[in-house]
């Protein structure tokens, strides 16, 4: 956004507390006793009013089914909701876990492991190791 879409926010949240004020609190009597003066409505609405008021939108939100449906466009339209990201996930988790399953496969079938599993065991310490050190693997 633009200074010029901040200032005119600016401008209408001013010009809505002065015509609300001036317009309905200053013809009511008894709301004249309460905000006796502009600033003192102006410093309750934007410390109790706005928040209240961000608040009730944010609830009304999360109600409406526009929410639900914007989710369920960004679910479906995430290239990987069902893929792998590129990077640590697929070069070192995603091996990592498929490793995990294959180990406990074998020893759950009371097989020993062979030097190319070890290896493969290495490799994955390896990029772990590097990924730990602040390091990057891959390409």
């Amino acid at each position: 956004m633009g200074w010029s879409t901040y200032f005119a926010f600016i401008f209408s949240a001013i010009n809505t507390l002065v015509v609300t004020y001036y317009l309905a609190i200053d013809k009511v009597p008894a709301l004249k006793e309460v905000f006796s003066s502009f600033w003192i409505y102006a410093l309750i609405m934007v410390s109790i009013g706005i928040p209240f008021l961000v608040l009730f939108g944010w609830f009304h939100y999360k109600k409406s089914s526009a929410f639900t449906s914007e989710q369920d466009i960004t679910v479906e339209s995430s290239p990987y909701y069902f893929k792998l990201p590129k990077g640590h996930q697929r070069g070192v988790i995603a091996p990592l876990n498929l490793l995990m399953l294959e180990m406990l496969e074998k020893i759950s079938k009371g097989e020993k492991l062979t030097v190319e599993d070890q290896n493969r065991i290495e490799m994955v310490r390896k990029d772990l190791n590097t990924l730990i050190d602040g390091g990057s693997i891959g390409k």
